[in-house]
């Protein structure tokens, strides 16, 4: 690993770290020597994700959380505190999707993609910018979607969640840039995951966990005077 590329020491958080894009971020910056605190609703699948990060060498710390829920985020960002140090790096991953024609979509359908999606980003990035803007550092990567630019049928709560959530990132973005705190949005096409079963699509040519991984690597390791403020990915071959 060129030295560049390293960030020995620094801690990061990322949400819904259990499987997929998360558990491919949270490996790739151990790799890089930070000390990398994950989160998931499911205990099982969190153990099984910390075994494999801790056989490749990380410094690895576990909490079951609901990031929809204050009180649950509370405990996470205390433990990773006391466990790793402050937190650098926040990369709020966790998200779900419901599809179907909006009008057979429900109120609970509702609420539960919008508050994954969007309302765990505004509470956890909330959580841990006060002691980012202490310290005048720190990084806040949200994970997006191409589906916060692009419309589609049976999209319409998944749709909704990710353009709020690149509203949020810009008007979050500009609120800490003057604390030294860079704010970015990643936004992926299709990635090939547990997420959705992508029917009738070569997974061969889809995006992987570990190319949104290399993006959140590029974007921990910029020059301290800039910062890229949102990343569009698409497949170099449409599946």
């Amino acid at each position: 690993m060129n030295p560049s590329d390293a960030i020995p020491g620094q801690v990061a958080l990322i949400t819904g770290a259990s499987r997929g894009i998360g558990l491919a971020i949270a490996r790739r910056l151990g790799k890089m020597g930070a000390r990398v605190s994950i989160c998931a609703r499911d205990q099982a699948n969190l153990e099984e994700a910390v075994s494999g990060l801790r056989a490749e060498g990380s410094d690895v710390l576990a909490t079951a959380a609901d990031v929809t829920r204050e009180d649950q985020i509370s405990t996470l960002v205390r433990n990773t505190r006391q466990n790793l140090g402050p937190i650098d790096i926040l990369v709020n991953n966790a998200g779900i999707g419901i599809f179907g024609p909006f009008l057979q979509q429900s109120e609970a359908d509702w609420d539960a993609v919008i508050n994954t999606n969007l309302k765990s980003v505004f509470l956890m990035s909330r959580a841990v910018a006060p002691e980012m803007i202490q310290r005048k550092s720190g990084q806040i990567i949200n994970i997006g979607s191409l589906a916060g630019k692009n419309t589609f049928a049976n999209g319409a709560i998944y749709c909704a969640s990710k353009w709020g959530l690149l509203g949020l990132t810009g008007c979050m973005a500009e609120d800490l840039r003057g604390h030294g705190i860079r704010v970015s949005a990643i936004c992926p096409g299709s990635v090939h995951t547990e997420f959705s079963p992508h029917a009738g699509k070569d997974a061969s040519k889809m995006l992987q966990p570990d190319d949104v991984a290399h993006a959140v690597a590029t974007l921990v390791t910029q020059s301290p005077g800039s910062f890229i403020s949102e990343v569009l990915m698409r497949p170099t071959q449409k599946p």
